[in-house]
């Protein structure tokens, strides 16, 4: 089994820029209403779908509203993925930081308002 996560929304350009140049995905398949984005090494993907559109189910169609989701990414060197945000100007919204349970993270926000919590797990008390 394989989970593919999928957003509806009408920021498919903003969307498709920021995971592809600064978060480094790739473009697995794209259409003027669906994007499908894989991360930089393939094996994980997100889609992103046009809302309201009439070839969906009506399920399929509601706007997300900015709320109520996160994605977690886990990096080898969250300090390095730290500093490369920080660098190109990506706000961050939860600084750097070490937490009890083990993770030390920090998180930024989609064009979508998604929170993306970039992760190095750890052992607690590490």
């Amino acid at each position: 089994m394989k989970l593919n996560a999928g957003i509806i929304t009408s920021k498919l350009d903003e969307t498709k820029k920021f995971y592809r140049d600064v978060l480094g995905f790739g473009v697995r398949f794209e259409s003027d209403w669906y994007i499908l984005l894989h991360t930089p090494d393939g094996n994980d993907e997100i889609a992103f779908l046009q809302p309201e559109h009439p070839g969906q189910a009506p399920v399929f169609q509601p706007a997300f509203n900015g709320k109520g989701v996160f994605l977690t990414i886990e990096v080898e060197d969250v300090d390095a993925e730290y500093k490369r945000i920080k660098e190109l100007k990506i706000p961050v919204v939860v600084e750097l930081k070490n937490e009890d349970w083990g993770d030390r993270h920090f998180a930024v926000v989609d064009p979508n308002g998604i929170g993306i919590d970039f992760v190095k797990h750890t052992a607690p008390g590490s």
